[in-house]
């Protein structure tokens, strides 16, 4: 593994027809699916996909019976480690049919829309084009889940219970998706339950409102929900001291520096076995463009940071360097660096007099914990360069 596929993170980028990422995927049992292709049970969840965009295949995940399959905080607090992810996820059938990413009268689509607004699994009838057999689909960005078979008929044979905030944003054709995930998000929504919503086109101003696809929904929810806590938090004060947290979840591990200065935010990302990292990075006014090297794990490892900002009414320019390890040895989707940050942050910080000390203390960290020099990596920083170059005014 090089360079490229810590920035490529299992998307084919060399074009090879095997992913070093993916050959240390190994998995160690095989669990019971259906045993036929028609089966009752329950769907927590809907997949959307992205190939063929405009038509792509949007998909009921369900299992035969529901056991925190689609709960990735769940698994947090409860430790669920990488095989029992795995396990969970094989038991998921993804039921896919073909739809437009405006298709308001499908039937289908209607039907799907239901079980992303549901505060609980919703109990199906599926009868699928064949039997499903064991396989599971693996992408860096989001949850894996088990087998694609093309639906033939389904049937939700229980009241669906939605939520009256959630009924609240679905029914008002007016109200900007935007808006409707700030005041789902202030009302207590994680970033799992808003992007069930937006991806099957409940959010959204009338006409405008669109499938979209899950992979760049949780981007979108992760994006949103920063945006709206970084307009809050550049008009806090700076935090007063030089503090460092450190922690992880699932082989992740990161490291957050903050120093007492304005937002900004550089994320750095590597593979602790290999030579590179990935590096996308921004200033006080934000980022405007999206963050191609780093994608979904950057603004999933900021949220979170700026969730703790916030709490503190402060604000602070934040280095992040993410360790990945290899007992991270199948990608599980963002949400593991948005539970790894949340872990770190978690911990309670060391304090430093200075910068230096700071910087320091994570180049020992690096070289004793991971045996990765981070030499060269702090010295590309473009934040800290901006602190070494850029005066204050008190400094005139």
């Amino acid at each position: 593994m090089n360079l490229e596929c810590v920035r490529c993170k299992g998307r084919n980028f060399c074009g090879r027809p095997f992913c070093p990422l993916m050959q240390k995927m190994k998995i160690q049992k095989k669990v019971n699916i259906e045993s036929s292709k028609d089966f009752s049970g329950d769907s927590p969840n809907i997949f959307v996909g992205r190939a063929g965009y405009p038509k792509v295949n949007v998909g009921f995940l369900s299992t035969k019976m529901y056991d925190e399959h689609d709960e990735p905080s769940t698994w947090s607090k409860k430790e669920y480690g990488i095989q029992n992810v795995i396990d969970k996820r094989t038991e998921m059938v993804n039921s896919t049919f073909k739809a437009d990413i405006k298709g308001f009268n499908d039937r289908l689509l209607e039907m799907s829309k239901e079980v992303s607004q549901s505060v609980k699994p919703v109990d199906v009838d599926i009868e699928l084009s064949k039997k499903p057999e064991f396989n599971i689909t693996f992408n860096q960005d989001i949850t894996p889940h088990g087998s694609n078979v093309k639906l033939e008929k389904i049937q939700i044979t229980s009241n669906v219970h939605v939520p009256k905030k959630v009924d609240k944003v679905v029914t008002d054709t007016d109200l900007k998706s935007i808006n409707a995930i700030n005041y789902l998000q202030k009302h207590g929504y994680s970033e799992h339950e808003l992007t069930k919503l937006l991806s099957v086109g409940n959010l959204g101003v009338g006409n405008a409102r669109k499938l979209v696809p899950t992979r760049w929904a949780i981007t979108a929810v992760d994006d949103a929900m920063g945006k709206t806590l970084y307009k809050k938090l550049i008009d806090y004060p700076a935090i007063n001291e030089f503090c460092a947290y450190f922690g992880g979840h699932l082989g992740n591990f990161f490291a957050i520096l903050m120093f007492p200065d304005v937002w900004g935010y550089e994320l750095f990302e590597m593979h602790t076995s290999h030579i590179g990292y990935a590096t996308d990075v921004e200033g006080f006014d934000g980022r405007k463009s999206y963050a191609e090297t780093t994608a979904g794990g950057y603004y999933a490892a900021r949220l979170p940071i700026m969730e703790a900002l916030n709490n503190e009414k402060r604000q602070a320019t934040c280095l992040v360097l993410r360790f990945i390890t290899d007992d991270y040895w199948a990608p599980l989707g963002v949400w593991v660096v948005r539970e790894a940050v949340r872990k770190a942050l978690a911990n309670k910080p060391i304090i430093f007099d200075s910068k230096e000390l700071m910087l320091e203390y994570v180049r020992k960290l690096g070289k004793k914990k991971f045996q990765y020099n981070l030499q060269s990596l702090i010295q590309s920083s473009k934040l800290l360069k901006e602190k070494k170059e850029q005066k204050k005014l008190w400094e005139f």
